[in-house]
């Protein structure tokens, strides 16, 4: 029951506040101090969610990857009328955080826009659905090029603006997918180092995720870094890239697409053996029953 305090605030949204605040706040945390770096693997929908937030990851991430496989869709799919629309994508993304009672990192992509106005608009958006912290990237949808680097610095300024009118603890990961178009890691570098003056609370690299372009990474950055792994040729470990120095790993869609690998090999083996060898490996009714009993669901956000 919700109850109407004198400022016209009902309790139960003061708490989504505080709750959003909170988990803010510990997410900020992870990426200060003295402690090691964590794992933060991607979820793509609220039972995915609970499964890794179950094993004990103090951080989950959604992955854009994931969700658009799971709705029928390509990922990064130019075509409008193909890609995942950015009503359904927040949707997905608030059914995550609600899900969950960790910090969640949300993949905005872009940032649903080419102009700075468009990325504040994302973050705040995001703080809204519940996420306590978010990565933009630097590649334009459309074009899949680069965005201008003073144009890309402006967007995460903005990203980081943002934040100040929400009052809410939010991490601000700047991407740069310079090694996924073809550029150095010196490119990436001096972007990178861009995007912190302009505010960024982590900085991440997709396409320099192995070992030898890490240690230049984190020699060079004086900045809580993010590295994927299982995306494209990265096989680094993520035990081995925390050792390195790295603050956050994530998987991106890796999980995802390996969920998605089980599915096409259940179907194969169905259709070429009639037997069903990949059952040996599932969670039992009872279990799964028991996580999501356990698991409070969807919550205001």
């Amino acid at each position: 029951m919700e109850i109407e305090t004198a400022n016209g605030i009902s309790a139960t949204a003061m708490s989504g506040r505080e709750r959003r605040r909170e988990l803010g706040a510990r997410f900020g945390a992870l990426h200060r101090g003295s402690s090691s770096g964590f794992i933060m693997p991607n979820a793509w929908d609220a039972g995915s969610a609970i499964i890794l937030a179950e094993a004990g990851f103090p951080a989950i991430a959604t992955t854009s990857a994931g969700i658009a496989f799971s709705l029928g869709r390509p990922d990064y799919g130019k075509d409008p009328s193909i890609a995942v629309p950015r009503a359904m994508m927040f949707e997905r993304i608030a059914a995550i955080a609600g899900a969950v009672e960790v910090p969640v990192n949300a993949d905005l992509e872009a940032g649903y826009g080419d102009g700075p106005e468009a990325v504040a608009q994302a973050i705040s958006q995001a703080i809204a659905c519940g996420a306590a912290g978010a990565n933009i990237e630097d590649r334009c949808p459309e074009t899949g090029a680069l965005y201008d680097p003073g144009l890309a610095s402006e967007r995460i300024a903005a990203a980081v603006a943002a934040l100040g009118a929400a009052k809410q603890p939010f991490v601000v990961t700047a991407r740069c997918d310079a090694g996924l178009v073809g550029g150095t890691l010196d490119e990436a570098i001096l972007r990178l180092r861009s995007y912190q003056d302009a505010g960024a609370g982590c900085l991440f690299a997709p396409g320099f995720s192995d070992i030898a372009s890490a240690e230049i990474l984190i020699g060079e950055l004086d900045a809580p870094l993010n590295f994927v792994t299982g995306l494209g040729p990265s096989t680094a470990a993520p035990r081995d890239l925390i050792a390195l120095g790295a603050r956050r790993v994530s998987l991106g869609g890796s999980i995802a697409r390996s969920a998605f690998a089980l599915v096409r090999a259940a179907a194969e083996e169905l259709r070429d053996r009639g037997t069903i060898d990949f059952a040996e490996r599932q969670i039992a009714q009872s279990e799964l029953n028991r996580v999501f009993s356990r698991a409070r669901g969807p919550r205001d956000a």
